[in-house]
């Protein structure tokens, strides 16, 4: 199914004034393949003839289906690997020594898609640092999809999902079968609260954070909503937490607040004035 040239700039501010994602002038095969599932379930026949049904009552169900519809969901478990190598290695040590008094640890993790990151890092929490139990530690993940967060809640995923950077070890520990799917214990989907979030509006009411995982989703932005997402994100952290954005995502040129960190071969963001030492 084909969509012409005023639909496509329909969709595309659409989608912008709801989510801030630009699609680019070369996205026209990503809107005509994802919206022709909706063409199906709508009952017309053509893309046109669903756009024309959002013109005429733009804030009907449909429009919360076609935004969905053009989200990018890509994760998997234990993504890229390296951030997490850092926060066994390096930054919850760090952090369990600075915070022994209050006992108290905040991780959110934005743009979190069907739950992969959060859960990994709840994961690594209870196999590494177990006398975490003991603390007040939270884990906040957020999407601006109701359905991927209602998948993540779940914790049902495929074979598929299942095989993407999970390590053996894990699967065996902390999934039981479902039929043809996994489900993730209660014991780590316990530890994770899911809040629908859209970044490009005010945050609603949150601790301040001393982990923030928010990879892969700035790419998808302008610079000037890039440039306030940074903003908002300052005013969380705390003084000495650590940001974690994506492999080709930076803060440079575009919040100098923050500077970069590097263990190993990940990457992270603290605020100025306040970069740990690695011995």
């Amino acid at each position: 199914m084909s969509i012409n040239a005023a639909d496509f700039d329909y969709i595309r501010k659409l989608v912008r004034d709801r989510t801030g994602v630009v699609l680019s002038d070369d996205k026209h095969y990503l809107i005509e393949s994802r919206l022709s599932i909706l063409v199906k379930n709508a009952g017309v026949n053509s893309i046109g003839a669903l756009v024309a049904q959002l013109r005429q009552k733009p804030f009907n169900p449909l429009y919360n289906l076609i935004v969905e519809a053009l989200m990018t969901n890509e994760t998997f478990f234990f993504r890229d690997e390296h951030p997490f190598q850092a926060l066994k290695i390096h930054i919850l040590p760090e952090l369990l020594k600075q915070r022994q008094i209050e006992r108290n640890l905040n991780i959110w993790c934005a743009a979190c898609s069907s739950g992969q990151e959060p859960y990994s890092i709840a994961m690594l929490m209870r196999e590494h640092f177990p006398n975490l139990s003991n603390w007040k530690a939270q884990i906040i993940a957020s999407d601006i999809s109701n359905a991927m967060l209602e998948k993540a809640r779940v914790g049902r995923y495929g074979q598929h999902e299942i095989i993407r950077g999970l390590p053996t070890k894990f699967m065996q520990k902390y999934f039981q079968p479902c039929g043809n799917d996994w489900q993730l214990k209660e014991e780590i989907r316990q530890i994770v609260e899911f809040r629908q979030i859209n970044l490009t509006s005010t945050f609603p009411l949150l601790s301040p954070m001393d982990i923030i995982f928010l990879r892969n989703v700035l790419i998808y932005f302008d610079i000037e909503t890039k440039r306030a997402i940074l903003s908002r994100v300052r005013q969380l952290l705390k003084p000495d937490g650590y940001l974690f954005l994506g492999g080709g995502e930076t803060t440079i040129n575009l919040d100098d607040a923050f500077e970069p960190v590097q263990f190993g071969k990940a990457v992270c963001y603290k605020l100025r004035s306040h970069r740990m030492v690695v011995s």
